[in-house]
C-alpha cells in the first residue's frame, strides 16, 4: 500500500471510531435493561425517558453540528464529540440514580449527533472520488461493528452494567488521540483562507510534498469552487434556493425513506415481530441479537466493495428492491397460518437486513456528504440528520401503535410500499456521484441542469 493510500485509510479509520461509538452506545443498553432494573426503581415513565435520550441527544448534536461545523471545523467537532463520548460514558458507569444514566445517555445522544455529521463529512471532503463512497461508507460498517461490540460486552460483563458502559471510554479516547493527529479537511482549511495548512494537507493525503505542482492545483481549484459559492451565506435559508434545493431534496428524502422503510422497527422489535410470526421468545431473541448483527456486518463490507463499482443509484435500486421484496415477505408470514410461516418471516427479516446492509445503510450517509455545495455542506448535512433522528423516533414510536391497529401484516406492506415509493424516488432524483469530484457536482447543480442527470449517459436523462 502506498504512503498516500496509507495516509487515506487512515484518516477514514480514525474518523470512522465515531461510527463504532455510535452503534456501541446504541447496542449497549440492551444488555444492562434487566440489571438496571434491579438496582433502581424503574417505571415505564423513567425507563422511555432513558432509552430516548439519545436519539433525543442524537437530534439536538445534528442541530448544533450543522451550525457550527463551518465556523468551528470537522475536525474540532469531532474531538468535541469524543470528548462527550467518555464524559457520557464515564457518567454512565457511574450512576447512582435513574435521573443521572438518563443525562449521561442524553450526552451520549449529543456526542452520536455531532459524530454522525461531522465523521461522513470529514471524510468526503478528504478522500479522492474514486473511493469516496467506500470510504464513507466506513462509518456505517463501524456503526454495526460497534452494535456487534455491544453485544460481546453485554455478554463479556453479563453481571455489571457499569463495566458495560465504562467500556465505551476505549474507543472514545482513540477517537480523541487519533483526530488529534489529524488536520481539518482541505477544502474547509481552503473555505477559512488557511492555504499553506491545506497545502500541508492535500499533501499528506497525495503522498507528495506541500510544493509538488498537482498539489498547487487541486488547492486552486478547491478555491475556485469557494469563490463561485460566495452568494451562498452557509444559512439554513440557502438550503431552500432554487439552485440548492434539489440537493435537500435529494439527502432529506433519502435520510427519511431509509427510517421509513421500518428498520429499526425491525431491530427493535424482532422478537416481537417473531413471536407474532409463531418463534419462542429464546430463538427470538438470538435471531435479534447475534443473527442480525452477523449479517448487518457481512452485507455492510459486501455494500462498501460495491459502491465505487455499480455506482449509488443502482445499489440504492437493488436496496430498495431486495427492502420491498422482503418486507412483503414478512408480511406474507404474518397472515399466514401454514406451518412453514416462521421460517418465512425469518427468511424476510435476513433478506431485509441484508438489503439495508447493502445499500439503504451507508448509501444516505454518502450521498449527503457528497451533494452539498461547500459553504453549506454542514448546515444541510445537519438538517438531513435531523430528518433521519426526528422521523427515527416517529417510527420506534409509532410501531406498537399501528401493530395494534392494523396487525403486522399491515405494518409489514406499509413498510414494503413505502420502498416501492424509494424506488420511484432514485430513478426521478437521485444524481450517480460515482468517481466525480465535489467541485463537480457542485459545478453541475450551481448550473441549473437537473441534479438527476449528473452522471447519466444523454439517452438516459430527464
Amino acid at each position: 500500500m502506498h504512503g498516500s493510500e496509507r495516509a487515506i485509510f487512515l484518516l477514514a479509520s480514525i474518523a470512522a471510531i465515531a461510527g463504532v461509538l455510535f452503534g456501541f452506545d446504541e447496542g449497549v443498553i440492551a444488555g444492562a435493561l434487566h440489571l438496571l432494573r434491579v438496582d433502581f426503581p424503574i417505571t415505564p415513565v423513567s425507563e422511555g425517558f432513558m432509552t430516548a435520550a439519545v436519539p433525543l441527544g442524537a437530534l439536538m448534536g445534528a442541530i448544533v453540528a450543522g451550525r457550527l461545523a463551518d465556523p468551528i471545523g470537522r475536525r474540532s467537532l469531532l474531538i468535541a464529540a469524543a470528548a462527550l463520548f467518555c464524559a457520557g460514558a464515564l457518567l454512565a458507569a457511574l450512576a447512582g440514580s435513574m435521573w443521572m444514566l438518563t443525562f449521561a445517555r442524553l450526552i451520549l445522544g449529543l456526542a452520536i449527533g455531532v459524530a454522525g455529521v461531522m465523521a461522513p463529512l470529514y471524510i468526503a471532503e478528504s478522500v479522492p472520488p474514486a473511493r469516496r463512497g467506500m470510504l464513507v461508507s466506513v462509518y456505517q460498517l463501524a456503526i454495526t461493528i460497534g452494535i456487534l461490540s455491544a453485544y460481546g460486552v453485554n455478554l463479556a460483563f453479563s453481571e455489571s452494567w457499569r463495566l458495560m458502559f465504562a467500556c465505551g471510554i476505549l474507543p472514545g479516547l482513540a477517537l480523541f488521540f487519533g483526530m488529534a493527529r489529524m488536520s481539518d479537511s482541505p477544502r474547509w482549511l481552503v473555505q477559512k483562507g488557511r492555504d499553506a495548512e491545506a497545502q500541508q494537507a492535500l499533501a499528506r493525503l497525495t503522498g507528495t510534498t506541500a510544493d509538488d505542482p498537482a498539489v498547487t492545483m487541486e488547492r486552486e481549484r478547491i478555491a475556485k469552487a469557494v469563490m463561485a459559492d460566495q452568494h451562498l451565506t452557509g444559512g439554513v435559508r440557502d438550503l431552500f434556493t432554487v439552485r440548492v434545493r434539489p440537493a435537500l431534496i435529494v439527502a432529506v428524502g433519502l435520510f427519511a425513506l431509509q427510517q421509513l422503510c421500518g428498520i429499526n422497527a425491525v431491530i427493535y422489535y424482532a422478537p416481537t415481530i417473531f413471536a407474532h410470526a409463531g418463534f419462542d421468545s429464546t430463538g427470538t431473541q438470538l435471531m435479534a441479537t447475534i443473527g442480525i448483527g452477523v449479517v448487518n456486518v457481512a452485507m455492510t463490507i459486501v455494500g462498501m466493495l460495491l459502491i465505487d463499482r455499480l455506482g449509488r443509484r443502482r445499489l440504492l435500486l437493488a436496496g430498495f428492491g431486495g427492502a420491498a421484496a422482503s418486507l412483503a415477505l414478512i408480511a406474507y408470514a404474518a397472515a399466514s397460518t401454514h406451518p412453514s410461516s416462521p421460517v418465512w418471516a425469518m427468511a424476510g427479516v435476513a433478506l431485509f437486513i441484508a438489503s439495508f446492509a447493502l445499500s439503504l445503510g451507508p448509501l444516505p450517509h454518502v450521498m449527503m456528504s457528497e451533494v452539498f455545495p461547500l459553504n453549506v455542506r454542514g448546515v444541510g448535512m445537519g438538517l438531513a440528520s435531523i430528518s433521519n433522528w426526528g422521523l427515527n423516533f416517529v417510527v420506534v414510536f409509532s410501531f406498537p401503535v399501528l401493530l395494534d391497529l392494523i396487525g403486522l401484516t399491515g405494518v409489514f406492506s406499509l413498510f414494503a410500499l413505502v420502498c416501492v415509493a424509494g424506488l420511484v424516488f432514485t430513478v426521478r432524483t437521485v444524481p450517480e456521484t460515482r468517481g466525480v469530484s465535489l467541485e463537480q457536482i457542485e459545478r453541475h447543480l450551481m448550473s441549473g441542469l437537473p441534479l438527476r442527470d449528473l452522471g447519466l449517459p444523454l439517452g438516459a436523462r430527464a
